[in-house]
């Protein structure tokens, strides 16, 4: 009875599946099926020349030398869509390295693109058997509209495991994001804003670089979930320096702590994301001795210091910078503000010169993982980031949010979004004090 309905469910499991976990499915049945003998001629398995307690038993009786035994370890088989997810025991002279060095034994048998070896625990390990690649599967994302349970996560996408990937932005003053046009630079900063939206605790001003005003672009379907989206940044960032200068004066008094992230972000005190797209297009260098050269080279000098002390000074208070350029050279992005920034994408990108300046020297030493590699159109969504407590960098593929989607979700927080400038007036008046009126801020 038991058997039967256990094997009902299995089909039913299969049946409702999609295509490629139905394929994962029938590869778990093999790997399952085929491990002890594949153990063995992968040597992974173990010799004990002493019998246990029976078989001792059994030679006193018969006289006879017990046989050794062969020591296979215990697995457990997960399908999913992408292949196969493997856990089993570690046993003596077989640990981790011993698995990783049998891991391309392991792909061939599985019949997988790739696998991978990791600690899961004392006494365990987690093999990852991908049958067909996330890289270039390409893979869409439907927001919920719900909002994030945790404000200092964002979720990159998965890498070339099919592992989920996502980085902290607790006590993080600034990211990076670098490309050639196409690559999935936008669309990946359109999954972040779509997923954050729907908290009151974050608000949204954005500086794009390639239009003139704020019904085009990309970022034309999310304009109702930002405070502020300006083609004039000038004005913007001279908004956000004199917030950042409030928040600094007033967050002991205000929060009781030194450090917004001590107590994390909250409608009253909200994490606040500027966004630069085409960022190279307000620190341009300018030139030349006429009146005009001048005037430009005096605006981008002064966005680049506006910018700098954001990037340098507003961490603690919760100001947040991303920066979009094609290139993160320091002709695009001087390095005073880059370097600054702990976490750094690259999309495609053409030259080496150009991997290195998103990604650090570093990269060098690992060109299979170099954003150089990743101008196939099949390609386009995977970025390349250095994952703290990973060695060397992750290659990830971004999904991809519709026009038509990012719209519903703006619409549908569009009441959420609020001027962060008026929320240290809110917080000092309930403390009884008041903050110096600050300059009106137009959408």
């Amino acid at each position: 009875m038991l058997a039967g309905v256990t094997l009902l469910l299995v089909v039913v499991r299969y049946v409702r599946a999609d295509r490629g976990t139905r394929a994962s499915m029938r590869q778990a049945v093999r790997v399952r099926w085929g491990w002890m003998r594949l153990a063995r001629m992968a040597g992974l398995t173990v010799t004990d020349k002493t019998p246990g307690l029976l078989a001792q038993i059994a030679a006193q009786k018969d006289g006879a030398t017990p046989a050794p035994r062969v020591l296979t370890p215990k697995i457990k088989v997960k399908p999913d869509q992408f292949g196969v997810i493997v856990r089993a025991r570690t046993l003596p002279q077989v640990g981790v390295e011993e698995y990783q060095k049998s891991a391309r034994f392991l792909a061939d048998a599985w019949r997988c693109t790739r696998v991978s070896v990791l600690p899961d625990g004392p006494g365990k390990v987690v093999i990852r058997g991908v049958r067909s690649d996330p890289l270039t599967t390409p893979t869409t994302h439907r927001p919920t509209g719900r909002p994030l349970t945790n404000l200092t996560r964002w979720e990159l996408g998965v890498d070339e495991y099919a592992a989920k990937v996502w980085v902290s932005l607790a006590n993080v003053p600034g990211v990076t994001v670098a490309g050639v046009p196409g690559a999935g630079k936008t669309s990946g900063v359109n999954k972040f804003v779509c997923d954050f939206a729907p908290s009151a605790a974050v608000q949204i001003a954005t500086a794009d670089g390639k239009v003139s005003r704020a019904s085009e672009g990309d970022y034309a379907d999310l304009v109702k979930r930002m405070f502020a989206f300006l083609d004039e940044a000038n004005a913007l960032f001279k908004r956000l320096v004199d917030l950042r200068k409030r928040r600094s004066a007033t967050i002991r008094e205000v929060l009781g702590v030194k450090n917004m992230w001590h107590v994390g972000p909250s409608p009253e005190w909200p994490l606040t994301v500027l966004i630069i797209d085409e960022a190279h297009t307000y620190f341009r260098e300018y030139k030349g001795s006429d009146a005009a050269t001048k005037r430009l080279a005096a605006l981008t000098a002064e966005n680049a210091r506006l910018v700098e002390d954001l990037v340098k000074k507003g961490r603690s208070v919760g100001i947040l910078v991303i920066l979009i350029s094609q290139k993160t050279t320091g002709d695009a992005i001087p390095t005073f503000i880059r370097d600054v920034c702990p976490i750094g994408l690259s999309f495609a990108q053409k030259t080496v010169e150009a991997a290195v300046a998103a990604l650090g020297e570093d990269i060098r030493n690992w060109p299979d993982a170099s954003p150089v590699t990743l101008q196939d159109p099949a390609y386009v969504g995977v970025a390349v980031m250095a994952m703290q407590g990973r060695p060397g960098y992750t290659r990830i593929r971004t999904p991809y949010v519709s026009d038509t989607d990012a719209a519903r979700v703006a619409e549908a927080t569009s009441h959420l979004t609020s001027d962060p400038d008026l929320c240290p007036d809110t917080l000092l008046r309930s403390t009884g004090r008041t903050a110096t009126p600050a300059p009106s801020l137009t959408k």
